[in-house]
């Protein structure tokens, strides 16, 4: 029996292929700060102190993956059950992705050329957006608010992924000008992803999840005027 259409398969791969570098890239820094071989260059501050970005990676990891699936019809709609359990695993991952990003922006010495003022407090305020929409979206399912659950998570999700959309744009910077940016540059090229993640999000609330708002209720209003009658 087929658990996906075609088109959904289509997303989730999409989504898959777009995290590979930063959530499969990450796996392998876990790994080597377990005692495995060096594969990745050295992350003096990860080797200071390991903790905090391997449950970084870990929860992110979860959070992008696990989080794509949530997203599908068909999921939510023949395995309602798996998509509650899911959920919950979700919503912590995505508060522990959040929490120790928080706590990597604060706490570990970047070099001015790695992290301005404006990154700092992008990362900053989005850590504790990430966090809020969460806890949001977490009450709003609880009072049976699709709707807003849904774009909750959705934007809390944008700025999840933003570490694979800065991947994207270095990669692309460096096809084009063979260097990396550094300083304020990078700060603006960091922020710039967020921002275009956040873009589109919205662009999908108002595409999908709107219309869907907007029919179911005039379904109930339609019903309510028949039970009336």
């Amino acid at each position: 029996m087929r658990v996906l259409r075609k088109s959904e398969w289509a997303i989730l791969v999409f989504i898959i292929a777009y995290s590979f570098v930063p959530t499969f890239g990450g796996l392998f820094r876990v790994l080597e700060l377990a005692g495995g071989s060096v594969i990745m260059p050295a992350n003096l501050r990860a080797a200071a102190m390991p903790l905090p970005i391997i449950l970084h990676i870990l929860s992110s990891f979860l959070f992008l993956l696990l989080g794509a699936l949530q997203f599908l019809p068909s999921i939510r709609q023949k395995h309602p059950a798996t998509h509650r359990i899911s959920g919950r695993i979700v919503a912590v991952a995505g508060c522990l992705s959040a929490g120790s990003g928080l706590w990597m922006t604060h706490f570990y010495g970047f070099p001015i050329g790695l992290q301005g003022s404006l990154l700092y407090w992008v990362r900053i305020t989005l850590g504790l957006l990430m966090v809020g929409l969460i806890v949001w979206a977490v009450l709003a399912i609880r009072s049976r608010n699709v709707f807003q659950h849904s774009a909750l998570m959705l934007r809390a999700y944008a700025i999840g992924q933003g570490a694979s959309t800065q991947t994207f744009i270095g990669i692309g910077r460096m096809i084009l000008y063979g260097t990396e940016a550094t300083g304020p540059l990078r700060d603006v090229q960091m922020v710039s992803a967020w921002a275009i993640n956040m873009l589109i999000a919205e662009a999908l609330i108002w595409a999908t999840l709107a219309p869907k708002r907007r029919s179911a209720a005039r379904d109930l209003q339609i019903k309510q005027l028949r039970v009336g009658r």
